[in-house]
């Protein structure tokens, strides 16, 4: 993937510094201390240009959250995104947002072990041959490294538009021993979930028909013992 950014893109960046993470490593273990609280920390891994990231920080002031990405352009793009949404819904400033500039090969030290409660993982790159699966982000390579982040209260929430990726990774989950939920094929098939903040891929898929796979991924003791509780009170 190649961006074109505008000129001045690294120093528009440095200038952001209440919003974006240009080294998340010096905030292992310390994103409470750059939050200057103890709220949930939710991570999106891969968040292009901020849709989603930006709308969830707004609907949920109750979480912090760190949207991660490896280019310079989409950091630009989604310090935009936060902004705008942000002073256009209430005029507020984005306390509880972040935007980090990081390669998720090397997640494990951008976080510390036990330092995440949810990690969103929305139209990923579907890399389709098979000789790349190893770079998929459901891979179990790379769910091993989200458990050693996660919490007690740890999930991860998948979306993606790709039926073989969302094959892959449900064999993935089961593999590694991790329990599904809220699995669905067509998430917006009667209609606008509208519980859900869409990103800017769902919102043009979603347009054109497309289906959307989802599931959500319980992986801490308390996600767990929350998600069996439920399953005993449907019966």
């Amino acid at each position: 993937m190649r961006l074109r950014g505008r000129k001045g893109i690294r120093e528009n960046l440095e200038q952001q510094q209440d919003l974006v993470v240009l080294n998340p490593r010096e905030h292992k273990g310390k994103w409470s201390q750059l939050f200057g609280d103890d709220r949930p920390l939710h991570i999106e891994l891969g968040m292009g240009k901020g849709q989603f990231v930006s709308g969830m920080s707004f609907k949920h002031p109750d979480c912090n959250f760190v949207g991660m990405d490896m280019y310079d352009e989409l950091i630009r793009r989604a310090s935009e995104k936060v902004r705008n949404i942000w002073s256009g819904e209430s005029g507020a400033n984005p306390h509880n947002v972040r935007l980090a500039l990081g390669n998720i090969e090397s997640i494990e030290e951008f976080f510390a072990p036990g330092e995440v409660s949810r990690i969103y993982l929305n139209f990923s790159d579907p890399w389709p041959k098979k000789k790349h699966a190893r770079r998929r982000l459901t891979h179990p390579r790379f769910l091993d490294k989200y458990r050693s982040l996660l919490n007690e209260d740890g999930e991860i929430h998948f979306k993606t538009d790709s039926r073989e990726l969302f094959q892959f990774s449900l064999n993935a989950f089961a593999a590694c021993g991790l329990q599904l939920s809220n699995i669905s094929l067509n998430l917006h098939g009667e209609g606008i979930n509208e519980e859900h903040v869409m990103t800017e891929y769902e919102s043009k898929f979603v347009g054109q028909g497309m289906p959307i796979y989802r599931c959500e991924v319980k992986i801490g003791e308390a996600a767990l013992e929350r998600y069996h509780a439920h399953k005993m009170d449907e019966f």
